[in-house]
């Protein structure tokens, strides 16, 4: 049986009884604040939002060595009583016994103090910035949506698979990947044409990182029945917006006998389920957001959690941004993209909502989707207010002879995807999946502007520290 050191500040806090008890906590110093009789030490172990107050009674005996090497980011241990605090504003205090100083800070040098910091300047130091507030409770926030994703599918019978990170095929097509390699790029083997030999290479073809783990998750659905995946993805887009990272996680659930509408009830129950969860076991760090980050975050959250969403074809949708009256940055007409302004006016101003758009025009969607007769594709984005689209998913094209008359016109190699058309050829089956990006998702929930300060270590374009 494991028992941990010392008890966690979130499980003290949350005590209900009143007598004094004996605690023995850890952590890293906050704030330190003196007077003649006490001195009062901010503790915080990561475990929650608040702090525990630890009280030093000078009368008690002497304490100034330690206060002497007490500075914020410190840490320490200790043990004491836990009562009844005195002060507004917090349930319990620890009355210290004993206290070991661990870990000096020096304060000359230690980057955070007691102010509000940049959080362009706290990504360079990746390495601190979980001991502030935002950033513990991103991690607290991070860590019960991981766990509920995997409760989700769970419960409805899904299988985990860990799809490869190394893969020779380009799922959406678009060509902005990785490359994996160990040949030697300063003599690299050529062809006697003059191009690169990748048969000599480690894996005997051209290799990359994964942009997406759903066409090896399809060979899964088409055998279990119901799988998803939830691992890094990796894509060489040269951006440096507040929505691309170059290294980031995707969920995707991938469900054989599921057809579009299926799959927009699955997206549906799914984001209700993750926003719910949030909303039941992170209200500390829900109203820190909402008071430091994006007022108006809770009802947000709250609508998506509660109202139905909308659902409306793209055609719908370019119909009510057409006659809308509004001038928008980007032109409307049947046929291209919807950018996010687009988006945003449909949840925000039109639906006040999430909304489902489902059947696009083919030519702006992945090959693998499903076409519908009139040139559309069973295709469904997601989108929620605040932001826009936040999932994409589409029923997959299970027909052998349309999937390979879509290869050809976007002239890829039907022998690079030879094992994908095999489901198609063997016991091929309807089946629907989407895809959630995981940290698009953590910038919603928390309000974040960057995308960069809701994963641990971000990797973009032009940045790869820690």
């Amino acid at each position: 049986m494991f028992a941990r050191p010392f008890e966690l500040i979130h499980q003290l806090l949350a005590r209900e009884e009143s007598n004094e008890v004996p605690a023995r906590v850890a952590g890293w110093l906050r704030t330190k604040r003196e007077t003649k009789e006490l001195a009062f030490l901010e503790l915080n172990d990561g475990s929650c939002q608040k702090n525990l107050q630890v009280v030093l009674d000078k009368g008690q005996r002497d304490w100034s060595a330690e206060l002497t090497r007490l500075s914020t980011g410190a840490s320490f241990q200790v043990e004491g009583t836990l009562r009844p605090s005195p002060a507004a504003g917090q349930k319990w205090e620890l009355v210290a016994q004993t206290l070991v100083v661990v870990g000096e800070a020096d304060p000359t040098v230690y980057p955070l103090q007691k102010k509000k910091h940049s959080y362009e300047f706290l990504r360079e130091i990746a390495h601190l910035r979980p001991r502030t507030n935002t950033f513990g409770a991103i991690a607290r926030i991070r860590n019960t949506i991981a766990m509920g994703i995997h409760e989700f599918f769970q419960t409805y019978g899904y299988v985990w698979v860990n799809t490869p990170l190394i893969t020779a095929s380009d799922a959406e097509g678009a060509g902005q990947m990785f490359r994996v390699t160990t040949l030697d790029l300063d003599h690299p083997p050529r062809t006697p044409e003059g191009h690169l030999d990748w048969s000599r290479d480690f894996f005997g073809k051209e290799a990359h990182l994964t942009v997406s783990g759903q066409l090896n998750g399809e060979t899964y659905a088409t055998a279990l029945g119901a799988i998803y995946t939830f691992g890094p993805t990796f894509r060489a887009e040269n951006s440096n917006t507040t929505r691309h990272l170059a290294e980031f996680w995707m969920v995707e659930p991938e469900t054989a006998w599921l057809d579009i509408h299926g799959n927009m009830d699955l997206a549906e129950a799914f984001l209700k389920f993750l926003v719910t969860r949030l909303l039941e076991r992170h209200p500390e760090e829900l109203a820190f957001f909402e008071q430091w980050v994006q007022p108006g975050l809770l009802e947000t959250l709250s609508t998506v959690a509660e109202r139905p969403f909308a659902r409306i074809t793209y055609t719908q949708a370019i119909n009510v941004l057409q006659n809308s009256g509004k001038v928008f940055d980007y032109p409307v007409s049947w046929g291209i993209d919807l950018q996010s302004e687009h988006e945003r006016y449909l949840t925000d101003e039109v639906y006040r909502g999430p909304v489902i758009v489902t059947d696009y025009p083919q030519a702006i969607k992945a090959f693998y989707m499903k076409q519908n007769p009139d040139g559309t594709v069973r295709a469904m984005d997601v989108l929620v207010p605040r932001l826009g689209e936040i999932i994409g998913g589409s029923e997959r094209e299970e027909n052998l002879e349309i999937l390979q008359v879509r290869l050809d016109q976007l002239g890829m190699k039907r022998q690079d995807y030879a094992w994908y058309l095999d489901l198609r050829r063997f016991g091929t089956v309807p089946h629907s999946g989407f895809g959630l990006g995981f940290e698009r998702f953590l910038q919603y929930v928390t309000g974040m502007a960057n995308i960069r300060d809701v994963i641990p270590f971000p990797r973009a374009a032009g940045s790869a520290e820690f």
